[in-house]
């Protein structure tokens, strides 16, 4: 009896001090108004982070109520205690990437931890970064530019903010956005049709200079003298002719394209003189184009009048097919366009590795076509060589099929069949690819249109606690020299539940009369 009586008082003894082993190494944690109660040991798991240095001297222990309290998400935090039980980072799906990471940051934790299972939709946020950034860098706003806006992108944005703009500074902006920024002004938005309508004339007439219809013959108009010897007499015979060496485009074409060139030159020299960074200006792919295309013009017409005169017919037409480049400067005036080569430049890894497959599938088919047509006997072989077998796999792989050269054997043809069918498997690769970045562009650009230019301002921390610090002092000076009646009244700035002002009459200064 004694034993047993001994034996409970044992057991007793050792439950209470496990429960007060169990409470002592217990945590609360309260993360933005959510409890979480975890182990001293599982915060130790995970060492050099912010919860494994948790003790009672940090500043977000509460003595009272025995928690640590951090204003942090808590949805993301849940994943992170999670973590420190299971060793296993998992992203949350209902919280924006970015979030996730900043609260990582705060915990001491590391992004590369999250399992491969989450990777794919961790990393979407980082996709959806650069595509915005990219979109961000076309500039497609259809909106004016505030005038702060155009300030910072000139660089004078002290001088804005401090009104001491000079007259240069007010007129140089006005201008650039008259021939840069088509959705300015209705002012900028006529300039942009002039433009776009002296590239489309221009294009126009290096189009229609070359149809037949328009070409004027230089005919040479030659004479010769025949000698024929007639029974020992010789006779001379005079006869006239005529040759058509060349042709030339009719003159009025020259008036147009000098009109037109006048003005591009003319365009050239405002945006380069009110340009924000001239160096970025010269730098540019459309500035490029645009001296190119001019200097071809101006260089095309100088030698060609030079060859009048030396009676050359040598022509140099050639060069006005770099004109044709003006057409890339539509993409300044069209916010479609400035996706679309986006595109292409995003698909460049994809379009660079089929490149790579259908050069490699050329060869290779090549090769095949030209030993099985020689493999019987073949008296219309086509496929002398593999240089002509090379021509025939393009046109057979890219599915365009001119039928210039066509295999006559059996095994030819079969080398034929697997060539078209390779074609349409390897094209068709890619595709899916590009149009999936063209929408994400599109999707992105359009999204981002609809958002409002300006959003609420959410003040920073640094800026709301010298506001707090300055009430409690406000209150500590009253405190100090107010009495039993003063000091229930409330603030003057302080306002009743109905928003008027307050009610000085109140319950305890009645409770005194």
């Amino acid at each position: 009896m004694r034993a047993s009586i001994y034996r409970r008082a044992r057991e007793n003894s050792n439950e209470t001090s496990l429960s007060w082993m169990d409470t002592e190494h217990r945590v609360i944690l309260n993360v933005g108004g959510i409890r979480h109660e975890t182990y001293s040991h599982v915060l130790k798991k995970i060492p050099a982070t912010r919860l494994s240095r948790l003790t009672p001297n940090t500043a977000n222990y509460d003595p009272v109520l025995n928690e640590y309290f951090f204003d942090r998400h808590p949805g993301v935090f849940s994943m992170i205690m999670n973590y420190y039980r299971t060793g296993k980072l998992h992203y949350p799906t209902n919280v924006c990437g970015p979030l996730f990471e900043e609260e990582l940051e705060f915990w001491g934790l590391d992004a590369n931890q999250v399992e491969p299972c989450c990777w794919m939709t961790y990393t979407q946020h980082r996709d959806t970064q650069e595509t915005l950034a990219v979109i961000e860098s076309l500039d497609l706003d259809g909106d004016p530019p505030s005038q702060e806006e155009i300030a910072k992108k000139f660089g004078w944005e002290d001088d804005f903010h401090s009104g001491s703009l000079s007259q240069w500074q007010r007129l140089k902006p006005r201008v650039w956005s008259l021939f840069d920024e088509p959705y300015s002004s209705k002012y900028a938005r006529a300039i942009s049709c002039i433009s776009v309508a002296f590239i489309l004339v221009s294009t126009c007439s290096f189009i229609l200079k070359t149809d037949p219809s328009f070409q004027i013959p230089d005919i040479d108009v030659f004479y010769s003298l025949r000698v024929v010897d007639e029974n020992g007499f010789k006779n001379y015979h005079k006869t006239i002719g005529t040759d058509k060496p060349v042709t030339s485009p009719h003159p009025n074409f020259f008036y147009v394209d000098l009109i037109c060139n006048i003005w591009f030159t003319f365009e050239l020299f405002i945006r380069s003189i009110f340009c924000p960074s001239f160096h970025k200006f010269v730098r540019s792919p459309l500035t490029i184009i645009d001296v190119v295309s001019t200097g071809a013009f101006f260089f095309e017409s100088l030698l060609h009048a030079i060859l009048i005169q030396t009676g050359s017919l040598v022509t140099l037409d050639f060069l006005s097919m770099i004109c044709v480049l003006r057409l890339f400067k539509l993409t300044q005036h069209f916010s479609g366009l400035k996706i679309l080569i986006q595109t292409f430049k995003a698909s460049a890894q994809e379009l660079s590795l089929l490149v790579f497959f259908v050069v490699l599938a050329i060869v290779i088919f090549a090769a095949l076509v030209y030993y099985a047509e020689r493999s019987q006997l073949n008296k219309d072989n086509q496929f002398t060589s593999i240089p002509l077998g090379l021509w025939w796999s393009l046109v057979t792989i890219s599915t365009v099929g001119f039928g210039d050269m066509v295999p006559k054997t059996y095994l030819g043809m079969l080398v034929g069949s697997l060539c078209a069918l390779m074609g349409v498997l390897t094209i068709a690769l890619p595709v899916p690819v590009i149009v999936s970045n063209f929408s994400n562009l599109y999707s992105h650009s359009q999204a981002r249109g609809k958002l409002p230019k300006k959003r609420r301002r959410v003040l920073q921390a640094h800026e709301v606690k010298p506001m707090h610090l300055g009430v409690k002092s406000h209150h500590g000076k009253h405190r100090k020299k107010s009495s039993s009646a003063t000091f229930n009244q409330p603030p003057a700035n302080f306002k009743n539940a109905n928003g008027g002002p307050p009610n000085h009459d109140n319950s305890a200064a009645k409770l005194m009369a």
